[in-house]
């Protein structure tokens, strides 16, 4: 999995009986010229055709390298692992206009590892009239659906959804807008920093009310799910924009702006679709930003806000497990995509198949 952060590849190593089994994990980090080409390629630009299949070769490189690392690792052979699930780079989500994108080139990760690789996971959601996003509601139910009561997961990655889990109930989830996006770039323009370590900078500075009001005046907020949302929508200058219509800020207290940004968006809209949730359930890096944890235990003082690792799941990996549970699924011809998720108009497999 490699996702909005773009801070490098998770790569998840799960077995598959009558429950997931998390067995090993391995991480690669982004080297900063393929991270900054693949953000360029978010928005139009010169050949960014060709661009984008020369940075998909080196994305793929890149995970076949650590698969490999994480097969010796464990001391296993490509034939022990019966198939690679592989999201690939989102560089545009725009399901409105009927496309979304993630590169990846299966065909050269099967020839690197031999191993079966399924991916593009996210197209036939939209061709069914999905968003295609959010997927990982699915897995979220297969880890935590048999507790009772009313639970909600957050995935707080680049950006932040939402699964809403219920007893009796089918899951429902949608993207809630941006989780570390904007917190990412703005420390990135300001300090040179890929992120905000423990939300410290944010913590530094107060939140302006008339950035907050202004950023949350987004038409996004103002809808109700099935939604998601990516950088084509909220980005560095979106938030530029914002800034050159308002007095001029301190740059920690644009940043703690943006981190209330983030918790308000995620706890309104929680409180607009499930009533009285018991426990939220935090996973992806939003769950290592202290001053975002508080927040929102702060927001939510009558639910119990932690990270999954409560119930055994490390944050830091679901989000790779999910699309090798995805992957199973597939192979097994079972429906992943969830219509009370993304609104397509049925239950679907999700995936196509590349054999080694």
């Amino acid at each position: 999995m490699s996702g909005t952060s773009l801070d490098g590849l998770d790569i998840a190593l799960i077995e598959q009986d009558s429950a997931v089994n998390l067995i090993a994990t391995h991480y690669t980090p982004m080297p900063d010229t393929l991270r900054a080409e693949l953000l360029s390629l978010c928005a139009s630009g010169p050949d960014e055709i060709a661009r984008s299949a020369i940075a998909q070769q080196h994305w793929v490189e890149l995970a076949a390298k650590g698969i490999s690392a994480l097969l010796a690792q464990q001391n296993l052979k490509p034939q022990d692992i019966r198939a690679i699930g592989s999201h690939g780079q989102t560089i545009r989500h725009e399901p409105a206009r009927g496309f979304t994108v993630q590169i990846g080139n299966p065909a050269l990760l099967t020839e690197l590892t031999c191993i079966t690789v399924v991916s593009d996971f996210r197209s036939r959601d939209v061709a069914a009239g999905g968003q295609g996003a959010p997927l990982v509601p699915a897995f979220h139910e297969a880890l935590f659906g048999e507790r009772t009561g009313n639970r909600a997961v957050l995935n707080v990655g680049g950006f932040s959804n939402l699964s809403l889990i219920e007893t009796g109930r089918p899951v429902a989830g949608f993207d809630c807008g941006p989780g570390n996006v904007l917190l990412d770039a703005w420390i990135h323009l300001q300090q040179g920093e890929h992120f905000d370590r423990d939300g410290q900078w944010a913590a530094s500075g107060k939140v302006e009310p008339a950035l907050l009001s202004a950023l949350l005046s987004d038409p996004f907020f103002m809808t109700k799910g099935p939604k998601s949302t990516g950088r084509e929508v909220f980005n560095l200058p979106w938030l530029q924009q914002h800034l050159a219509k308002l007095s001029a800020f301190e740059p920690q207290d644009v940043q703690a702006t943006l981190l209330e940004l983030t918790a308000l968006t995620i706890v309104h809209a929680l409180q607009a679709a499930q009533h009285q949730t018991e426990t939220l359930l935090i996973c992806g890096g939003g769950a290592h930003n202290a001053t975002l944890m508080k927040r929102l235990a702060a927001l939510l003082p009558a639910t119990q806000v932690s990270s999954t690792a409560v119930y055994g799941v490390d944050p830091d990996w679901v989000e790779a497990m999910a699309f090798a549970w995805l992957a199973h699924c597939c192979l097994e011809g079972i429906a992943a995509n969830r219509p009370s998720v993304t609104g397509a108009r049925g239950l679907r497999v999700l995936g196509a198949i590349y054999p080694a």
